[in-house]
């Protein structure tokens, strides 16, 4: 689905530029060609459909009832829309983004958010030639738990005060246009003002996150691929309890996605790491990266994203004491 992108970046990076793929400079700036490429892409065509579904059906009755009495069953949702879609931590947020303009609950909103970089289907086929379909399916359980757990806790912290202000004030807008007097009779848009709905959308957020993309995605590259070979399996291979922190601490500068990120676990099993400490690490690497916390920051407060950032900190060290303490029986 992405190999346009992965194409792309090939030809600009060992063709046009012409860097070593064997250079970790080569590395660097063929990553982050690539994800600027595909999470600009993934903006614009994202943000342009969720705005055209918005104008074209009635999403105020997908949000009731995601709102009500099924909140519940809306965590479960949002964390399994999560599981299902091949996006990395980045390349989520304009989804996101289009869920709060909808007025879906900030806590169902996250629980996608917090799912959709640790699952994709490529990531569970790898996972499952590695670790085998035990070790796999405990990964998919305890990543949609994750999400789920940590909506509801969000929701239940009325976390949606600590939204950006433009967000907030899309959040409010979405979860203001019920109009039952109208109920049953809904009023049609023409495509062209459908269309015209859309492209403002689009254009009005691309052009408030653009800038933060390349910062973000910037700032991945050019950790990308410098650690040192050995460094980590060296200093936490021992399987001491503050290994796992340390290793969680260690993925947060790194980024990658689920599917990139399976090779790099292989890796650091095979020269000894414990699988528990490995998992906290590459959990960590995807879905708490600094480039997506600095894209969150565009949408969040900062009282938001550390709740956020200190949810999935615990939750990754939690997960790796697990592994390591049960490894031994899976």
């Amino acid at each position: 689905m992405f190999a346009i992108f992965t194409q792309l970046a090939d030809w600009l990076t060992y063709s046009i530029l012409n860097l070593s793929p064997d250079s970790k400079l080569g590395d660097a700036v063929h990553f982050f060609i690539e994800d600027v490429t595909k999470i600009y892409a993934l903006l614009i065509v994202m943000i342009y459909f969720i705005a055209l579904l918005r104008a074209s059906l009635n999403i105020e009755r997908v949000r009731d009832y995601l709102s009500g009495k099924n909140r519940g069953v809306g965590y479960l949702l949002g964390s399994g829309f999560g599981a299902i879609t091949p996006f990395c931590s980045c390349s989520s947020i304009p989804v996101f983004l289009g869920f709060t303009s909808a007025g879906i609950p900030l806590g169902i909103t996250m629980s996608f958010l917090l799912t959709s970089p640790l699952i994709n289907e490529v990531a569970i086929l790898l996972l499952m030639s590695l670790l085998g379909w035990k070790f796999t399916l405990l990964y998919v359980a305890i990543g949609i738990c994750v999400g789920t757990i940590g909506g509801f806790f969000l929701d239940s912290i009325k976390a949606e005060r600590w939204l950006q202000s433009f967000a907030a004030k899309a959040l409010v807008q979405g979860q203001q246009k019920d109009q039952p007097q109208n109920e049953g009779t809904p009023v049609v848009m023409p495509f062209s003002e459908r269309h015209q709905f859309a492209k403002d959308e689009t254009f009005e957020i691309f052009g408030r996150v653009w800038k933060w993309v390349i910062i973000g995605v910037g700032l991945g590259a050019a950790l990308h691929g410098f650690v040192p070979d050995g460094w980590i399996e060296q200093y936490l291979g021992d399987g001491q309890w503050w290994s796992v922190p340390a290793a969680v601490l260690l993925g947060i500068p790194l980024y990658s996605n689920a599917t990139g990120v399976i090779p790099v676990m292989e890796s650091l099993i095979i020269n000894g790491l414990p699988i528990g400490t490995t998992l906290a690490f590459c959990m960590s690497t995807v879905a708490a990266s600094f480039p997506e916390f600095i894209l969150l920051k565009q949408v969040m407060q900062w009282r938001l994203l550390a709740t956020v950032f200190f949810l999935l900190l615990v939750s990754f060290t939690v997960v790796g004491w697990l592994f390591n303490a049960f490894s031994s029986f899976l």
